[in-house]
């Protein structure tokens, strides 16, 4: 929703956008005027958020990964994001390429090699750099990055493109409270929880800067002797922050889109690499073995906070990377959903969580596993000392005992690179949308105001206490909107209980409607083997839909019912609308469709090159998207039966589901219409899907 007092070319929503920018502008001028009382505060603050909400961040991510698991198994699972007749937008590959991108490259590309090593070196439970070490450090490294990370990214996601793209709300985080709060979240409340997701969003992906700009700098040192410090630091994420500007003004399709499949290739190009030179046939062992003892363990590793050990290990580690991805949670979760429209809620959480994590640990198998291999089997035990005086240059070190390491370990700096580009143009998209409402298509200058406000977040971070400072921010903005993702999900849970009586109702008018009478049997079989032209259609919208749809509005007119009917002449439609105040309102609609012919239907092959290739129907539409059943050849006493059954449908609806439904309100009519509709002649659809309107 556009705030209406905005200037010309401006989208931003003023209760949005300045509370963000004045929190983010005070803890930029506070660092700057005094780095060390800034990097005490951080660090004092780490110590109590873990010691004091540790079991808060276990127990809620695990609640996460247990609610949408678990609605993608139910019926549920089978509801679009989208209207019921729309397609996907993306192709599978793209659409994977995008969300890893988006999700955690940069992540894999600094921990991939560090955390094995630093677990084998130093676990939290076995003896230090034995066998036992090397299998734990693996299971962690799979538990910390699996099932559970995307679980997060994926319930947010879900939400968001479940609200927007099914029910109409604004593409935002907000639109999850709809069932919970109503109006309300055109107010202060709704304001409060988009700053709190574009807080988290900010720092979120400041950390994923800083940690992107010291291994950008360690590789560089490895490369050409570039000294290792923050001014190198900074000025690499001043330098990729200005590379990001050009994809985020380029957009989702031509910026974002195109870098996130060079991303992937540049990655499995390098995983090929090192599985093909490292030790293969141990990697394909260890990723078996170490994938079969994550699943084993997965509950138990679910709620260890290491209760009586009173170790700082699960606060440095799982704790951050968890907090962490509940900060990047509203980033990514908003990018998913912009890119999902028309997926299903099983084909969603099938392909956000099971796919990314089976990529995942052949990743660690392959960068985790030689590592390990070198160390424990070729003796090269200065590996760890490497990778313990710094994170950032194990995957260098790597490659230093690897063939063509200098030309790997370039294209991993590029790799950084692109990755660090593609998380700072898409977040700042995420951002600006989040600040604007909603809004997807924003000015550009909006665009390049977040880019370069991450940039300077995540440096003034690094001067203020490197990465332990980022890690800081990351915890304490994780921590409210990790409520608000908890309330997000109960939120999703009532409007699907509702989705649910809508079902119900459904299959009742279709199992009704099974009892032909009248002309509708002789309709059913014509329409089976005739392919009238959009001429003959256009006419019985025309006459009998409109004619039909005037009487039943007449007899409600006279009973005090709002009803009104309307002929739209660009699409060829005829809607019935029936408003009842404090209810959803009740839309028929039947609509001319043009569709091909199928194959079956041509006597010869000579007869499809002469005829006609494609046919028009008379579809049903209601508010819901479209019934995929064709009433042309109806007369006016059929049509009728059908609307009255399924207005008996809707009332049964509203008696088993009473109140209002917000998402379905009028002022969302015109959204829903456009999701259900599609474009100009001769385009596809604005769901994607093969049917042309007329």
């Amino acid at each position: 929703m556009v705030n209406k007092g905005m200037m010309r070319n401006s989208t931003i929503l003023v209760p949005v956008f300045l509370p963000a920018v004045i929190v983010s502008l005070l803890l930029i001028i506070g660092t700057i005027s005094d780095p060390e009382l800034a990097g005490e505060v951080f660090s004092s603050a780490q110590a109590w958020i873990t010691e004091t909400f540790g079991w808060f961040y276990m127990l809620v991510v695990a609640l996460f990964f247990l609610f949408i698991v678990g609605i993608s198994m139910t019926s549920w699972g089978n509801i679009k994001l989208g209207p019921d007749h729309c397609e996907a937008e993306y192709s599978f590959p793209e659409w994977f390429a995008m969300l890893f991108s988006a999700g955690y490259g940069i992540a894999l590309l600094f921990f991939g090699v560090a955390e094995p090593v630093l677990h084998y070196s130093e676990p939290p439970v076995a003896d230090p750099q034995t066998v036992e070490a090397a299998k734990q450090a693996m299971q962690i490294a799979f538990f910390h990055w699996g099932f559970h990370i995307w679980a997060i990214y994926g319930l947010v996601g879900l939400v968001m493109a479940y609200f927007a793209f099914r029910h109409g709300l604004p593409l935002s985080m907000r639109s999850a409270f709809y069932p919970l709060i109503g109006e309300k979240i055109y107010g202060p409340i709704g304001h409060a929880i988009d700053v709190f997701a574009i807080l988290g969003t900010m720092f979120g992906i400041a950390t994923t800067l800083g940690l992107s700009a010291a291994q950008i700098n360690a590789g560089l040192n490895y490369l050409w002797d570039v000294p290792v410090g923050n001014m190198v630091q900074i000025s690499a994420i001043a330098i990729v922050t200005a590379m990001a500007t050009v994809s985020v003004v380029a957009g989702m399709d031509k910026g974002v889109k195109r870098l996130s499949i060079l991303n992937m290739m540049l990655a499995v190009l390098l995983m090929l690499f090192v599985f093909v030179v490292g030790p293969t046939v141990h990697i394909l062992e260890s990723f078996v073995q170490n994938t079969g003892s994550y699943l084993s363990n997965i509950v138990e590793r679910t709620f260890n906070l290491q209760a009586y050990t009173h170790s700082d290990w699960i606060g440095n580690w799982t704790l951050f990377i968890f907090s962490w991805t509940i900060a990047w949670a509203p980033f990514v979760g908003l990018f998913i959903a912009k890119i999902s429209r028309g997926r299903t809620i099983r084909q969603f959480v099938v392909g956000v969580m099971l796919v990314p994590s089976i990529f995942t640990f052949l990743w660690f198998s392959v960068f985790g596993d030689t590592a390990l291999n070198l160390i424990m089997e070729q003796g090269y035990t200065e590996l760890v000392t490497q990778v313990q005086a710094d994170k950032a240059v194990a995957l260098f070190q790597l490659f230093d005992h690897l063939p063509l390491s200098s030309v790997v370990s370039f294209l991993a700096v590029l790799l950084i690179v692109t990755f660090f580009v593609t998380s700072s143009d898409s977040g700042s998209l995420v951002v600006d949308s989040l600040a604007s409402g909603g809004v997807l298509e924003t000015p550009a200058w909006q665009r390049i105001f977040w880019a370069v406000l991450e940039g300077v977040i995540a440096s003034v971070l690094l001067l203020a206490g490197g990465l332990s400072a980022l890690q800081t921010m990351t915890m304490v903005s994780a921590l409210p909107f990790a409520i608000i993702i908890l309330l997000a999900a109960v939120g999703m849970w009532r409007a699907l209980v509702i989705e649910g009586h809508r079902e119900t109702s459904l299959q009742a008018h279709m199992a009704h409607s099974r009892h032909m009478t009248g002309s509708q049997w002789r309709h059913r079989l014509t329409a089976m083997i005739r392919y009238p032209t959009r001429q003959e259609v256009e006419t019985f919208i025309r006459d009998t839909a409109m004619g039909s749809m005037t009487k039943v509005v007449d007899e409600l007119r006279k009973v005090g019912w709002d009803a009104s009917v309307d002929f739209d002449e660009q699409f060829i439609r005829a809607e019935l609308v029936v408003n009842r105040d404090e209810h959803v309102g009740f839309i028929y609609d039947i609509r001319l469709i043009t569709t091909p012919v199928p194959e079956y239907a041509y006597s010869s092959r000579e007869a499809r090159v002469n005829d006609a290739h494609e046919y028009c129907r008379a579809e049903v539409f209601l508010r819901r998207g479209g019934r995929s059943y064709d009433v042309f050849g109806y007369d006016e006493v059929d049509i009728i039966r059908d609307m009255l059954d399924q207005f008996e449908n809707y009332l049964h609806f509203l008696n088993v589901a009473p109140g209002k439904l917000p998402w379905e309100m009028a002022e969302h009519d015109d959204l829903l219409r456009d999701q259900s509709g599609g474009d100009s002649e001769g385009k596809k659809g604005e769901d994607g899907g093969s049917v042309k309107p007329a």
